[in-house]
């Protein structure tokens, strides 16, 4: 097979989270333990930092790349999902892992992936251990697909672990409370191994600390109104930045300078090729997109948009299902247009959800069959003054940019 091939294979021969749904999220981590094995366990024999949370594990695990290449180590960087190419989930020092390691790695393994009904996760996640031990990097900053307990990623030894925040997500499967939801993300506390929690409240802090001394672990929370910025756009990425600086600052085994943070939180895009946080498609009139997809996202996203000055302003939204897009769309301006689509995706909401909702509320809408039209209507008569913003999943993000 080549690469688009191969590619096409791991999506639509095996079952995907992301685009079957909750039905295909597996409930237990021995398959990804069968094949790690099987590759004679890759993830046990380079360091890394395991990065979970609700919101702004990405932009935590960019950041954290971004700071140790800037310090000259070798960096591994695992997430997910992406955007344009499946090769953004794999990447060494920003560039994308090469074609023929995927193909190879498909082909060497096909027959194990079938015998042992691996999922398309568990093969990207040991693809991925396997690329970074091969390439002998200094470190890998491994970011959680869902949840944190029942990760597939949840078998590496970090040298810290990093849970940025909580929120009410994926509740199918996680929990119906901040309180479940904590423990899920609490399973990435290992014996003996520092955790640091970027973002908490009473509820979710208890479960860290009780979960962390039982294992022996030392518990940090960062300090409040750090001085870094970054380049990755919104207030919001003080939160990321502060619990970033705190899991360097446990970072023994690395010589990382005040100057190497400075540089490298000063150029995370252009070190590791992040998309659509908080992304520009154009200025006059600005255009924005970003992959925000639940309520506590938004909230966050909407107080930097509120603060910009612009004349009319526009939304182009997709959603999937299971998101709680009702109070999501009551925290917009009365004045907004909506502009709303299905992105191509099994799980895309149902477009007549929206119809109902908006005529029953009264919103300024328009609907369209996919995302492409919805973002070129929301182009039309558009003057230097107005914004338009882009977001309510990857999905439609990935088709627009």
């Amino acid at each position: 097979m080549n690469y688009d091939e191969t590619v096409d294979w791991l999506f639509n021969q095996l079952p995907v989270y992301q685009v079957d749904g909750v039905f295909k999220y597996k409930v237990n981590l021995d398959p990804i333990k069968k094949l790690c094995n099987h590759l004679n366990n890759p993830q046990l024999n380079f360091n890394s930092i395991h990065v979970a949370g609700t919101n702004g594990k990405g932009s935590s695990s960019h950041m954290l790349s971004s700071i140790l290449q800037e310090a000259g180590y070798k960096v591994g960087l695992y997430t997910s999902p992406h955007l344009k190419d499946f090769r953004e989930r794999i990447k060494i020092n920003g560039k994308l892992v090469e074609k023929k390691f995927v193909i190879d790695f498909v082909e060497n393994n096909f027959d194990f992936f079938y015998s042992n009904n691996i999922s398309f996760f568990e093969m990207t996640v040991a693809m991925a251990f396997d690329y970074f031990f091969k390439s002998k990097v200094d470190i890998a900053i491994i970011e959680t697909g869902l949840g944190g307990r029942l990760d597939s990623t949840n078998i590496i030894n970090p040298l810290v672990s990093l849970i940025t925040n909580v929120g009410l997500d994926h509740q199918d499967f996680l929990g119906d409370s901040l309180y479940k939801i904590a423990n899920e993300k609490a399973g990435i506390i290992k014996k003996n191994v520092p955790v640091v929690v970027s973002e908490y409240n009473d509820e979710t802090f208890k479960v860290f600390k009780e979960k962390s001394c039982s294992l022996n672990s030392p518990i940090y929370t960062p300090k409040k109104n750090v001085s870094y910025k970054t380049d990755l756009k919104g207030k919001f990425q003080k939160k990321n930045i502060a619990g970033v600086i705190t899991v360097i600052s446990l970072l023994e085994k690395f010589d990382i300078t005040q100057k190497h943070i400075e540089i490298g939180l000063s150029n995370v895009k252009k070190n590791t090729g992040i998309l659509g946080r908080f992304q520009y498609i154009s200025k006059s009139p600005d255009i924005i997109c970003d992959v925000c997809h639940n309520l506590e996202a938004f909230e966050e996203i909407l107080k930097e948009l509120k603060e910009m000055n612009f004349s009319k302003f526009r939304v182009v939204l997709g959603f999937v299902k299971g998101k709680n897009y009702e109070d999501i769309l009551k925290l917009f301006p009365k004045s907004t247009e909506f502009y709303f689509s299905s992105p191509n995706v099994k799980r895309a909401l149902d477009l007549n959800e929206l119809k109902n909702y908006s005529k029953i509320n009264n919103l300024n809408s328009k609907f369209f069959n996919n995302v492409k039209e919805a973002f070129i209507s929301s182009k039309n008569g558009l003057k230097k003054d107005d914004l338009v913003f882009i977001g309510g999943s990857n999905f439609t993000v990935a088709e627009i940019i």
